[in-house]
């Protein structure tokens, strides 16, 4: 048995739980227990990580275990941002997401060895990616989570009220901070790509380039119709969205198809 996947998949419920039960609460700051439950997830995490993808022979780097290395970023960042934001809403989707992930790789294990020691500069294209990825995922959350909001005020619903969530004008802000943070992340990841990637646009890599590209090229219209047309709304939430998903077939998609589906 994963006995440090088990206890990150416990803690991970607790979390989830605590937070969820907040959402109803007057209490506008993260509750000091899910705090506490959570880092305790998350090293636990970080330590089942260690563990797996970096063994003697090299790194172990899956699609599984990448996924679990991005979801384990998605909910550090997730946890920070949830104090200043007040976000809590976010931490049982993520952490649910998180449980998953642990059901799937225990019982789907895979390998896949590389050695980045051997070329730090790639290691660094890596780098850039994972955390590309995890912030254009952190905010997609928040595009959803806005679309949510934006849903219930046009209905008039009286529950946006009641749940624990900052105001519209706070996470529309938040979207595009994340955005333009992911974006410049994206652009790196893209130029480490280029310049010392050797087969980024061979036959096997070729569509996670062009993907990539695509999703830059998302992002990047989305800013400017931000920053210089002034859009707003459901447009900015279909386009996150919409950049997302290439960037989550970029990364993942033949890789999926390739270790979990022709595999199994």
């Amino acid at each position: 048995m994963d006995y440090l996947a088990v206890i990150s998949v416990i803690f991970y419920l607790l979390s989830g739980l605590l937070a969820s039960r907040q959402l109803f609460s007057t209490q506008k700051k993260l509750n000091y227990q899910i705090i506490v439950i959570s880092i305790i997830a998350l090293l636990t995490h970080a330590t089942w990580l260690y563990q797996h993808i970096f063994l003697v022979e090299g790194q172990d780097l899956p699609i599984l275990n990448v996924v679990t290395l991005v979801s384990f970023l998605i909910a550090l960042l997730s946890l920070i941002i949830s104090k200043k934001l007040n976000t809590g809403i976010l931490l049982p989707i993520v952490y649910g997401f998180n449980i998953l992930n642990f059901i799937a790789v225990v019982y789907l294990p895979s390998h896949y060895i590389t050695n980045l020691e051997n070329n730090p500069a790639v290691g660094s294209h890596i780098i850039f990616a994972l955390l590309a990825y995890a912030i254009m995922s952190i905010a997609s959350l928040f595009a959803l989570l806005l679309a949510y909001v934006n849903y219930r005020l046009k209905q008039h619903k009286s529950l946006v009220n009641a749940l624990n969530i900052p105001p519209l004008m706070t996470l529309e802000k938040s979207l595009f901070q994340f955005i333009l943070i992911g974006f410049v992340l994206l652009t790196c990841t893209l130029v480490t790509g280029f310049v010392f990637l050797e087969d980024m646009f061979a036959a096997e890599n070729a569509h996670k380039a062009v993907l990539s590209i695509v999703a830059w090229i998302i992002y990047a219209t989305l800013l400017w119709g931000h920053y210089k047309q002034g859009w707003r709304g459901r447009l900015v939430i279909y386009i996150t969205i919409i950049g997302s998903s290439f960037l989550t077939l970029a990364y993942f998609g033949s890789r999926f198809v390739r270790e979990i589906i022709l595999l199994r």
